[in-house]
């Protein structure tokens, strides 16, 4: 008999389908479950808690998955180290400043995006979703007025960021428009 806990032995298919159970719905909760069954098996960056607040991951908990007895320590070991992120409320008030305000789980979303952006991967990766398409429909969901501007597909983290810079008026791409900028292929290709 194996001495690791259910949720480890388990692959991500199968912690998802334990999270999918009938319950209290709200758009987010998919993508919240694909997070959460990939965190459960080590996947993503996301550390413990998901990087919400141990209240906020409690009220999460009883809201969308009254059901499931998540751990709250991440199976990675991953820790956030805002230390090294001195964008950190910036990032929180550019999502804040587009959010959608018929969703009740807007804290939660931005708190867990931030600490995506710790990680070095493309951005649905970082969370633990499945699928960049996932992320842009969460996106599109819970910021759309932020998902909006992303109108020639740019990579999200690369989108977010480069958002950032122009708040402050920092441009620091030398071409004249993306389009015949050398580093195009890296901020507009695919992300697999």
């Amino acid at each position: 008999m194996s001495a690791l806990p259910k949720f480890q032995q388990d692959s991500r298919s199968a912690v998802y389908e334990r999270l999918s159970a009938p319950g209290i719905r709200s758009p987010n909760h998919e993508w919240l479950a694909c997070m959460l069954a990939s965190w459960q098996v080590g996947e993503g960056v996301l550390p413990d808690f998901l990087g919400l607040e141990p209240a906020q991951f409690s009220q999460l908990q009883a809201r969308l998955f009254p059901h499931a007895d998540l751990p709250t320590l991440a199976v990675s070991g991953s820790q956030l180290d805002y230390s090294r992120m001195l964008e950190k409320e910036d990032l929180v008030r550019l999502l804040q400043n587009h959010a959608n305000p018929d969703v009740q789980e807007t804290d939660w979303m931005i708190a867990i995006i931030v600490a995506g952006c710790l990680g070095s991967d493309h951005l649905w990766q970082d969370l633990g979703l499945w699928s960049r398409a996932q992320l842009s429909a969460m996106l599109n969901h819970n910021f759309p007025a932020l998902a909006v501007k992303n109108d020639k597909d740019m990579k999200w983290k690369k989108f977010i960021y480069k958002q950032l810079c122009e708040a402050e008026g920092i441009y620091v791409c030398r071409a004249p428009s993306c389009e015949v900028c050398i580093d195009y292929p890296k901020c507009f290709g695919a992300e697999e």
